[in-house]
C-alpha cells in the first residue's frame, strides 16, 4: 500500500515578472502543484468511480482512506483490501498517478445512492446543515465526551509551530494546512495541500490507515476558515478541540455545540475567540 516515489513533487518552478516601484524584473518562482485525484471503489468485479478532487500530489492513499472515512463510506481498517494507483496500460502514462482504486474486501459494492453529490465532484459544499446532522448522527456519532484540555498558553503557540513545519508552504506560499498537536502542543502530524478539506482528510487518512482512530485527546489546527464540514471530518474522527487562524461559520459553530467540539477560531498572536465548549481551555 506505500505511494511510489516517482510521484511528482509538490512544487514547481515556473518563469515570472515581478513589479516593484515601476520596475519589472524577471526571475524563477515555485508554485505549489494542483492536479486532479480520482478516487475509485472496487469490490468483487465492480468498479465505481466516486469522487474527483483537485490536489496537491502527496500522501494520495491518505487522502483517500481520510475521505471515505470522514464520507462514512468505510468504517474500520478491515474493510479496506489494499490502495493502489491505477497503472492500466489503458490509463495515459501522465495520469495514472491521478487515479486511486480502494480495493474493498466484500463482493459487490456499496449502496452509494446517499453520496449522490459526491459523483459529479467533491467541492466540500456537501448536504443542507440539518441532513448533515442527521447523516452524522445515523452513523452513530454522538456528543464528544472529552476530558482534554488545553493551556491558553500552549493555544497560543500552535500556529507558530505549524508554520515552522510547512516546507513547501515555505517555498509556495499556496499551501493549507492541518496540524496535530497533543493537549501539551507536541506537533505529532502536518499534511499541506491546496485544498485545506484534502489536508484534514490526509491527517485522518493517516490514523485511520495506522490505526490510531479515534484521536482522543489531540488538538487540530487547520490554516484556513473553519467551516461545517471540518467540523464533521473532526466529529468524525473524535477530535476534542479544533482550532482555525481564520473565521468559523455560523453552520461550524452550531455543529461545534451540538457535539461538544472545542471550536477555536482567530487562533492570532495572544488572543482567540472559542466558540463552542470553552471549558476546554484553561
Amino acid at each position: 500500500m506505500n505511494e511510489s516515489s516517482t510521484r511528482p513533487g509538490r512544487s514547481a518552478e515556473v518563469a515570472t515578472v515581478t513589479i516593484e516601484d515601476g520596475i519589472r524584473k524577471r526571475y524563477d518562482d515555485r508554485v505549489a502543484v494542483e492536479e486532479p485525484l480520482e478516487i475509485r471503489l472496487v469490490a468483487g468485479n465492480e468498479r465505481r468511480s466516486l469522487v474527483l478532487t483537485m490536489r496537491t500530489p502527496g500522501h494520495d492513499f491518505e487522502l483517500a482512506a481520510g475521505f471515505l472515512f470522514n464520507e462514512g463510506i468505510v468504517r474500520s481498517r478491515d474493510e479496506i483490501a489494499g490502495i493502489s494507483y491505477c497503472l492500466d496500460g489503458d490509463i495515459e502514462q501522465a495520469q495514472q498517478y491521478n487515479i486511486v482504486n480502494v480495493d474493498l474486501r466484500v463482493r459487490s459494492l456499496p449502496d452509494l445512492r446517499a453520496y449522490t453529490r459526491l459523483f459529479t465532484g467533491y467541492g466540500a459544499c456537501g448536504l443542507c446543515g440539518r441532513e448533515s446532522i442527521d447523516a452524522l448522527e445515523a452513523r452513530g456519532l454522538d456528543v464528544i465526551d472529552d476530558p482534554t484540555t488545553i493551556a491558553s498558553e500552549t493555544l497560543y503557540s500552535l500556529p507558530e509551530r505549524m508554520r515552522s513545519a510547512q516546507p513547501i508552504f515555505e517555498r509556495t506560499g499556496g499551501l493549507h494546512a492541518t496540524a496535530l498537536f497533543t493537549a501539551e502542543g507536541e506537533l505529532l502530524l502536518l499534511r499541506e495541500d491546496i485544498g485545506r478539506h484534502n489536508a484534514f482528510d490526509k491527517i485522518v487518512g493517516e490514523a485511520f490507515l495506522a490505526g490510531k482512530l479515534p484521536l482522543a485527546g489531540r488538538i487540530a489546527l487547520v490554516s484556513g476558515r473553519a467551516s461545517f464540514e471540518l467540523v464533521q471530518k473532526a466529529i468524525a474522527a473524535r477530535i476534542p478541540v479544533l482550532a482555525s487562524i481564520s473565521a468559523p461559520s455560523s453552520l461550524a459553530v452550531d455543529l461545534g455545540e451540538r457535539f461538544g467540539i472545542t471550536l477555536v477560531g482567530f487562533l492570532r498572536g495572544r488572543r482567540a475567540n472559542v466558540y463552542a465548549a470553552p471549558e476546554r481551555v484553561i
